[in-house]
């Protein structure tokens, strides 16, 4: 609709500019957006947070795990225990997001579950299970809505690192020992209590998404500043030798940047579509 289109539009302009920025400008006020009249489709919110949480995994697999370790730091379960000199592996710094997005108004859910968990809690069973098999034979995203009205879509989890392969691997917990660079390791699932968000909802949940991320990497870097050396944090990356860590802002204005091109195109496919 024309309608939806002209809301999108004014939509564009409003994401891309707390997109590339590291400290977004405050969004305006939801009535000059939509006036909470118009709707879109869920399955297109998740499809946006879904490109944030896979960017902001990926780089603090690679960037803060992966070369952390190089660098002398080390990444446990227990790593929230006091004394414990360590930081959250990747799978719980998803928990992380996670945890401090139900802290926010907007009710969107996610957790991250397999056929083969570490943590027996993250088993699929039941239809999530006939659907995560699915997901594996096509590695594509799966939606679906409960008999509740819930909406629910898993989206792949690849094994795209090698600390997430060997970690797996080598734990004594997990019931599967032989994981590969490009398995499909589990899946990142996704909930909403509609099918429908109101279009100035959307925007304020995709936002409060990447705050949840800055949120959990917060987290850490707060840890590090108990341990007894605590850790140089600044703008510069972990590399071999060199121990130290990004602040929040370095952090998140690298996923924000690699983010901003995926989660725009997702909105103009959304604007096409409409």
């Amino acid at each position: 609709m024309k309608t939806v289109r002209l809301l999108l539009a004014g939509v564009f302009t409003c994401l891309a500019v707390y997109l590339f920025v590291s400290a977004p400008v405050p969004l305006p006020d939801d009535q000059a957006i939509a006036g909470n009249i118009e709707t879109i489709e869920v399955a297109k919110l998740f499809n946006a947070v879904n490109v944030i949480n896979e960017t902001a995994r990926e780089i603090y697999t690679k960037r803060i795990v992966g070369q952390g370790v190089l660098a002398g730091f080390a990444f446990g379960e227990d790593w929230a225990e006091p004394g414990v000199e360590k930081g959250p592996l990747p799978a719980l710094f998803l928990r992380l997001a996670a945890n401090q997005m139900e802290r926010k108004p907007a009710p969107l859910g996610l957790y991250l579950g397999s056929d083969a968990p570490i943590n027996a809690s993250n088993l699929f069973v039941g239809t999530q299970a006939g659907d995560f098999e699915t997901l594996k034979a096509t590695r594509a995203p799966v939606f679906s809505l409960t008999d509740g009205g819930t909406t629910v879509a898993m989206f792949p989890d690849i094994a795209s690192a090698g600390p997430c392969v060997t970690c797996h691997n080598e734990h004594a917990d997990s019931p599967k020992k032989d994981w590969i660079l490009n398995d499909v390791m589990g899946a990142t699932t996704w909930t909403y209590p509609s099918s429908q968000i109101a279009a100035s909802d959307y925007l304020t949940t995709v936002e409060s998404f990447f705050q949840a991320v800055e949120e959990a990497y917060g987290l850490y870097i707060l840890k590090t500043q108990e341990f007894a050396q605590p850790i140089p944090i600044g703008t510069s990356w972990p590399t071999e030798g060199h121990m130290t860590l990004p602040n929040s802002a370095t952090f998140m204005a690298e996923v924000r940047a690699q983010a901003a091109d995926r989660v725009l195109a997702e909105m103009f496919v959304m604007a096409s579509n409409d």
